[in-house]
C-alpha cells in the first residue's frame, strides 16, 4: 500500500473516531512511525510502505481512535516555537497557554528590571522553559506536587540548557517557595468534575485538570505576600470559574483572551 493511501485511510477511521484534526493526527502519527519530518510525507506520497512499517503505525493510529492524545504517542509536543517531551505524567502543553506565556514575555519585556519568576504547577516545564528562553535574563522557580512531572520537566530543562536559571521545586503551590517574585504564573488544574470533556483530554492526569476554582483561589490567596510592588499573577482559567474567583489581595485585575477568543487567562496586579 502506498503511503498516501495509507494516510487517506488512517484519517477517514480518526474522523470516524471523533478526531477534530484527523488528518494531522494521521500524519503526525505516520512521521513519527517512520522517523521522518512530517513535510517529507509530501515528498513521499508514492512511495510503498511494508508491512513492518505499517504495523506500528496501526497500532498508534488504534490508540489514537481510543482517545490516547497524539503527545502520548509520539512522546513530544511543540509549544511556543520549542519542542518538549511529554509523557501520561504531565499535561499536555495547550496552544491555548501560549496566551500566558505571550503576555509574561511582553511583560517581561517592558519591565527589563523585572527578572524573578516563579511558575505554579509547572508540569512539562513548558511554561517556565519558554518564558526563560525568550527572557535571557529571567530566572524561574516552578514548582509541582508530582515528583513524577518534575522528572519530565528537568530532562525539559536540561534539552533546552536552561539549568541555570530554571529551578524545579517538589511542593504544593507555592508552599516550598521562600522568594518574593516579580511575576508568579501558572496553569492550575480549574477544570471542573462535571465538565464534558473529550477523551483525548481525559486521558491526562486527573491532578493536572481537576480542581475548580479553589485550587486558583488558593494560589491567589499565597500569592500576595510574595509578590513585588508592581508585580503581576498570571493564571489560566475558563469562563466557568471566572466569576468565582477571590482577588481580595490585589489592586486589579483583568481577562485575557485565548485564540478562539474564550476568556483563559487572569492578570492580576498589585
Amino acid at each position: 500500500m502506498k503511503l498516501l493511501e495509507v494516510l487517506q485511510r488512517a484519517t477517514g477511521f480518526l474522523e470516524a473516531h471523533g478526531s477534530s484534526s484527523p488528518r494531522l493526527d494521521a500524519e503526525l502519527l505516520l512521521s513519527h512511525a517512520l522517523g521522518v519530518r512530517r513535510l517529507d510525507l509530501y515528498l513521499q506520497f508514492e512511495r510503498p510502505l511494508a508491512e513492518a512499517e505499517l504495523a506500528p503505525y496501526r497500532d498508534l493510529v488504534a490508540r489514537r481512535g481510543q482517545g490516547a492524545p497524539v503527545a502520548y504517542l509520539t512522546g513530544r509536543k511543540e509549544f511556543m516555537g520549542l519542542e518538549f517531551e511529554v509523557t501520561p505524567d504531565v499535561l499536555v502543553p495547550n496552544p491555548d497557554t501560549e496566551t500566558l506565556v505571550q503576555r509574561a514575555v511582553e511583560w517581561g519585556r517592558a519591565n527589563p528590571d523585572r527578572r524573578r519568576f516563579a511558575d505554579i504547577g509547572t508540569g512539562s516545564g513548558c511554561i517556565a522553559v519558554a518564558v526563560a528562553h525568550y527572557l535571557p535574563a529571567a530566572t524561574v522557580d516552578a514548582t509541582d506536587i508530582s515528583p513524577a512531572a518534575l522528572a519530565v520537566a528537568a530532562r525539559n530543562v536540561a534539552k533546552h540548557d536552561l539549568e541555570q536559571r530554571v529551578r524545579l521545586i517538589e511542593g504544593d503551590l507555592m508552599e516550598p517557595l521562600e522568594s518574593v517574585y516579580d511575576a508568579i504564573l501558572a496553569n492550575l488544574p480549574y477544570v471542573e468534575k462535571a465538565a464534558a470533556l473529550p477523551a483525548e483530554v481525559t486521558a491526562q492526569p486527573a491532578v493536572a485538570l481537576y480542581g475548580g476554582p479553589a485550587v486558583v483561589n488558593r494560589l491567589l490567596e499565597q500569592a500576595p505576600p510574595r509578590l513585588a510592588a508592581g508585580g503581576i499573577v498570571l493564571a489560566e482559567i475558563d469562563s466557568a470559574v471566572a466569576g468565582r474567583l477571590r482577588l481580595e489581595g490585589f489592586k486589579g485585575s483583568r481577562l485575557l483572551k485565548d485564540l478562539g477568543g474564550r476568556d483563559r487567562v487572569l492578570e492580576a496586579w498589585m
